[in-house]
């Protein structure tokens, strides 16, 4: 796979270095949460989505993959908040709110979010596009999403929960942010409607299989290979998949997931290589 991550990381620094009018404090804040060290497997998948319909990525599929890295990034300030899950660890380095304070750490997320969506409606040319990668991405991200997983997340503390509280919770947390970057990497390359509704699937797939995978390496890695405080979710008494399944279980259904995620790609052939070998990566992942 070619790793597109150093360009990522420089795109991301641009786009907040060359706004000239953002203060200082910010700004440091800013860079400091996107430099950090992240797989920006998001990203990336939009790209590849992009180059999968149309040949090669192109300035759209940069802009959205960007878009969807400062929200990400936005979503992790923010869930490690005191209030939310209270982490000092964050890929690697002390999180937000530790480096700075905690109002900054708000203030951090809150830009990151805006100007994701700023991004798309200033630098998308095609003004069809920009809203179809608008809605998307609020979709994905927001009451009906992300959000709501978030909020179902922490009322599923110290319960037991069940296995479709489960799903819900890591569907709408993780899952359609990964279906969110397949269809945006469509939209991207003007895939038509059978080849969009195929990429969703296919990123609904691999998004959860990937938080699958979280869970369990949530109990099985240290937090020097995580990047992030490891046993946070037993401390926290969350309702994981191994928690509720088992880790023998947990790992035949992320295996399901892989698979049905690759049989999603079946209508793009060879092309889709890159897509079919990172579902089964994202499986043998350590961090």
């Amino acid at each position: 796979m070619h790793n597109k991550v150093p360009v990522i990381n420089d795109l991301l620094e641009r786009l907040v270095t060359e706004q000239p009018s953002i203060p200082d404090d910010l700004r440091r804040a800013l860079l400091y949460t996107l430099s950090a060290p992240g797989k920006r497997i998001r990203s990336m998948l939009v790209l590849w989505c992009c180059e999968l319909i149309s040949g090669r990525e192109n300035p759209d599929a940069w802009i959205a993959a960007a878009a969807i890295e400062m929200v990400h990034t936005y979503s992790l300030v923010h869930d490690d908040l005191p209030a939310m899950d209270d982490d000092d660890l964050r890929r690697g380095r002390p999180t937000c709110h530790i480096a700075f304070d905690e109002a900054t750490a708000i203030l951090t997320g809150d830009a990151l979010l805006t100007l994701a969506f700023e991004l798309l409606a200033e630098r998308i040319d095609d003004a069809g596009v920009a809203v179809a990668l608008v809605r998307e991405l609020a979709q994905a991200a927001g009451a009906t999403g992300m959000i709501a997983g978030q909020v179902a997340d922490l009322k599923a503390e110290n319960t037991k929960g069940s296995l479709e509280s489960l799903e819900y919770i890591h569907v709408h947390k993780t899952a359609k942010m990964f279906r969110c970057a397949a269809v945006m990497g469509g939209l991207c390359g003007r895939a038509d409607a059978g080849q969009l509704e195929a990429l969703a699937r296919y990123g609904l797939k691999i998004g959860l299989g990937f938080q699958i995978a979280d869970d369990i390496l949530d109990v099985s890695a240290s937090s020097e290979q995580l990047g992030k405080t490891a046993g946070k979710d037993l401390k926290a008494a969350k309702c994981t998949y191994p928690a509720l399944l088992g880790i023998d279980k947990s790992r035949e259904l992320e295996r399901r997931l892989a698979d049905e995620a690759v049989a999603a790609l079946e209508r793009f052939g060879r092309e889709a290589n890159v897509l079919r070998q990172l579902a089964v990566a994202l499986l043998d992942r350590e961090k």
